[in-house]
């Protein structure tokens, strides 16, 4: 067993890819010793903004030899009437390296016992490597110098050290060593490693810290001790996305305490935590004992010294940026609340929405109308619906304010400020800034039911909208998994999370027909026949990944056709039954005869549907046994309703011959089991789950 430290150092790659290129890094090693046999005991992955390492332990040093049984001619072919073998046989035998008299017969033909030596780890990695690491999927990949090979960012050193000996390939112009390059402005620049497992500590002397969680460790640890030196302190838990890219775009990170005038104290926290936290990567800091907001900040710096002059300039270098951008900031505030919010709203007619599809004033009247006819379907009383469309009409009005072109982060946060400057309600001015929620799959919904509808009503807009641009520009493509316009596929599962969570009852499907409908209306379109369908389609698509994880595929397939859209809340309850029955006798006893029906009455006229059945036209018991037990079915709350009708199935498919010489019997048996058909498929689609 031998360790094996490779590591690829990078000119300053884009801290989005460092996450997403390590773990493809650690699984094309997964992939590749998994696939070749060869045995290891960890995987560990290590970056920072020049490098991708990976360090395996326990490596086995070659595959495990193999003794195979190969299969050989046939008999007939390998022997001669003499007994002896044929020069087919000859030849299979020189073929496989053996000698004749370790041929053997079985089963009609010639084998022979062969075996394949192992190959030697070594080799395996010198020869996959380049074309794994050259794999590497990420945005923006370029090419340099005057090589066809593409990656991230220009390569600029390779280590590949196996046990104590260095691998010979080459990624591009790059041959592998057992060196590599500390901190750019180390004093020490260049190491050689001796031993995979000194890796992380031996770069520590030329500055940098290549182990993700200790380098989150020690920025937190060394901001917080900063912060609480001068009584204050970092939420972190407001700023997960912050601190990752911290982590990612540092080698060796300092924290530096800068500050700025108190005077841009006197705008909103929102404005100042957002251009520190989101365009600066600064931590904000706030008072331990009164929680405030302070003027003072922490930068981290990747950076390396301890001189006082060069601590003092990247103080000044950054309290000079963000002083200049809070000016910025104080001053298009404070010109925005000289005129309400409601006034802005006229300003949004010379705002393009989207091309050929009206302005923002446009689709703020929309989001008015949809918002009604969502209050009108929930039977909300005439002061919640009033509160509604006031917070829809003023929702988009802070896009036209001075403040948020300038700081576009601030879009809706800035727009309940306004709105309570203007002596709007509070309910309103929070559902101003809800509407947006949630901002990501798996962040915070709106709060209040006047968030709730304002939200659903402008994302639905914005799908409908996009769904009618493609039906207009024949150019573009409707809404996949890599074409995403305007953010649609997170707007699809906003609307369901908000739905599903706050148990809203709202039929989705005619929510789509209204939003459509008014769109082409408007514009005088006409709406293509597969156009909701398709939408209602991307929409289930997104149901279905938010509940992937909680659910079984051949559950949600079942379901599929039953309208998930029209009721949320009823299909998560059907998908929970199912869940909890999937695996039971009872279930398993139940899709069989439903299964068997299905297949029966596959491809019969559904006229026979409407076929009345008297029990006085069926011949046998078992066939009124099964009319009856269909009748007493009066609803069908759960799956478990239909579990009394599985003997009665199985009773009927032992003594009644379907497909009878009679016209007239075979048609009122084929009627009675294509009403049972329908009667299952009215809850789900039972061909859908797999042989049990």
């Amino acid at each position: 067993m031998k360790n094996f430290l490779f590591e690829i150092l990078i000119q300053e790659m884009p801290y989005k890819f460092i996450d997403s290129g390590l773990e493809q890094l650690k699984n094309a090693f997964k992939v590749l010793f998994n696939g070749n046999n060869l045995e290891y005991t960890d995987i560990k992955g290590y970056a920072t903004p020049r490098r991708l390492a990976v360090l395996i332990t326990g490596l086995s040093e070659s595959q495990k030899d193999e003794t195979k049984d190969v299969k050989g001619p046939i008999l007939k072919a390998a022997i001669d009437n003499d007994g002896k073998y044929t020069m087919a046989a000859l030849g299979f035998a020189k073929k496989n390296g053996v000698n004749e008299d370790e041929l053997y017969q079985k089963d009609g033909y010639i084998f022979a016992k062969v075996e394949k030596k192992g190959r030697k780890t070594k080799d395996i990695l010198e020869e996959n490597i380049e074309h794994m690491v050259l794999k590497l999927q990420g945005p923006h990949f370029m090419r340099w110098s005057n090589f066809d090979e593409k990656f991230t960012r220009p390569i600029e050193n390779v280590l590949a050290l196996y046990g104590d000996e260095v691998l010979d390939f080459k990624i591009i112009d790059k041959k592998a060593s057992n060196k590599t390059k500390g901190h750019r402005f180390s004093k020490i620049n260049k190491i050689q490693i001796t031993n995979p497992l000194d890796y992380i500590e031996d770069l520590k002397k030329v500055n940098v810290y290549a182990d993700i969680d200790e380098r989150r460790e020690l920025i937190v640890s060394s901001a917080n001790k900063m912060a609480a030196d001068n009584g204050l302190k970092i939420e972190f838990n407001k700023l997960d996305d912050l601190l990752d890219e911290i982590v990612y775009i540092t080698e060796y990170p300092i924290p530096v305490l800068c500050e700025f005038n108190e005077k841009y104290l006197d705008i909103p926290d929102i404005v100042s935590t957002t251009e520190m936290s989101k365009n600066q990567r600064y931590f904000p800091l706030y008072d331990i004992k009164t929680n405030k907001l302070s003027n003072k900040f922490i930068t981290m710096a990747n950076f390396v010294g301890t001189d006082e002059e060069s601590f003092n300039n990247i103080k000044a270098g950054n309290q000079r940026v963000v002083s200049a951008r809070l000016e910025d900031g104080i001053f298009f505030y404070n010109d925005d609340v000289k005129t309400p919010l409601i006034s802005k709203v006229e300003n949004l007619k010379g705002m393009t929405f989207q091309r050929d599809l009206g302005t923002l004033f446009d689709k703020t009247e929309r989001i008015v109308n949809i918002s009604e006819y969502l209050c009108k379907e929930l039977k909300l009383s005439s002061d919640k619906t009033a509160d509604i469309k006031r917070a829809a009409n003023l929702c988009k009005a802070d896009l036209s304010t001075k403040l948020v072109f300038e700081f576009t982060e601030l879009q809706g946060f800035i727009g309940e400020n306004y709105a309570l400057k203007s002596g709007e309600k509070e309910n309103v001015a929070t559902a101003i800034k809800e509407h947006y929620f949630p901002l990501n799959a798996g962040s915070e919904l709106p709060t209040s039911i006047e968030g709730e509808i304002v939200s659903i009503a402008d994302k639905i807009d914005t799908i409908s909208a996009v769904f009618l641009s493609t039906q207009k520009d024949k150019k573009k493509k409707r809404p996949t998994g890599s074409n995403d316009p305007l953010g649609v596929r997170r707007a699809a599962i906003g609307i369901l999370r908000i739905i599903t969570e706050s148990g809203l009852d709202i039929d989705i499907n005619n929510l789509i027909d209204f939003s459509v409908n008014q769109i082409a209306k408007e514009f005088s379109l006409d709406v293509e026949n597969t156009l909701k369908a398709e939408l209602s389609d991307f929409i289930i698509e997104r149901l279905f990944v938010m509940f992937e994880d909680e659910f079984d595929i051949e559950i949600l397939e079942a379901l599929r056709k039953n309208c998930p859209l029209s009721n949320l809340k009823t299909f998560k309850q059907k998908c929970q039954n199912l869940k909890l029955e999937k695996d039971t006798k009872n279930f398993k006893d139940f899709i069989e005869q439903a299964k068997r029906i299905s297949r029966i009455t596959e491809g019969i006229d559904n006229t026979l549907l409407e076929k009345d059945i008297n029990p006085s036209n069926l011949k046998s018991n078992e066939e009124k046994n099964l009319l009856s037990a269909y009748e007493a079915i009066k609803s069908i709350d759960s799956v478990q309703d239909f579990y009394p009708l599985t003997p009665v199935i199985s009773e009927f498919f032992e003594a009644v011959l379907v497909n009878d010489e009679n016209v007239e019997d075979k048609n009122n048996r084929l009627s009675l089991l294509l009403k049972l058909r329908k009667k299952f498929e009215s809850f789900a689609d039972f061909t859908k789950f797999k042989k049990q």
